[in-house]
């Protein structure tokens, strides 16, 4: 009898495998359709009560003012250096720096962003949290990257025939009437060909973003984990006004 059970349970136990067997599904395709969100759908008032608390706390504390603009800050307003992207460059500088020296006991000699990340204007009024999101949409981490001198020299060779505003700090370039070079400076010395410098950037350039491929001979990237946005935000509120300037950081003699 004992005997009999055992065949039984073995012979059930194959029936159900080779059914689950048979049974195998495979996908063969994957269809679907695209839902026009417009003004035929309505808001569910559930959905927009549970929301409302969650939306008006956010946009109370993006539109907080956290500064002020005695006027417009914009990305046109120069040839060579604009006021945006003085700002730009000037908050990566003095935001990154104290992070840069406590972690490696360096300092950063300069900074170099594009002129095409700027994505708006600060208008005149208040400044706020909402302001840095505006200039500043995508999820960027200031990065430091170590170069040496011949590297930072294609980088200025690069900056004239940009023919754009990119953002710079603690460098100067003079060019002549002409366009070529007369002078350049990190930190009000001379660039060194045979030393190597930190420049802070966005890990966006460091990748070969806006055509910056000259960051690829780096020696040594250090990423700080801290979006240029919310060095930005951070920024805004250390102090009361901001009102950068056009200034002779990069300029025509």
């Amino acid at each position: 009898m004992c005997l009999k059970i055992k065949h039984f349970v073995v012979l059930i136990t194959i029936c159900v495998l080779y059914s689950c067997n048979q049974n195998k599904l495979n996908l063969i395709k994957i269809e679907g359709k695209q839902i026009s969100l417009d003004s035929t759908y309505s808001k569910k008032a559930t959905i927009e009560g549970y929301v409302l608390p969650y939306r008006t706390r956010i946009n109370t504390i993006l539109d907080s003012a956290l500064a002020y603009a005695p006027k417009a800050i914009t990305k046109t307003d120069g040839e060579f250096n604009t006021s945006a992207g003085n700002l730009m460059a000037d908050i990566v500088l003095s935001e990154a720096s104290p992070i840069f020296k406590s972690r490696t006991g360096k300092e950063i000699d300069f900074v170099l962003l594009n002129h095409g990340g700027i994505r708006s204007i600060i208008s005149e009024g208040k400044v706020s949290a909402r302001n840095a999101f505006e200039v500043m949409p995508f999820e960027n981490n200031i990065v430091i990257v170590e170069v040496k001198g011949t590297d930072v020299q294609e980088m200025i060779s690069f900056l004239i025939a940009s023919g754009r505003a990119h953002p710079i700090a603690g460098m100067q370039i003079v060019i002549d009437k002409n366009r070529k070079l007369r002078s350049a400076k990190i930190k009000g010395e001379p660039i060194n060909a045979e030393s190597t410098y930190f420049v802070a950037t966005s890990d966006y350039l460091v990748s070969g973003g806006d055509n910056m491929g000259f960051f690829k001979n780096n020696t040594a990237i250090s990423d700080t984990d801290y979006l240029i946005r919310n060095a930005m935000i951070d920024y805004f509120k250390k102090v009361d006004t901001i009102a950068p300037k056009v200034d002779n950081r990069f300029y025509m003699e």
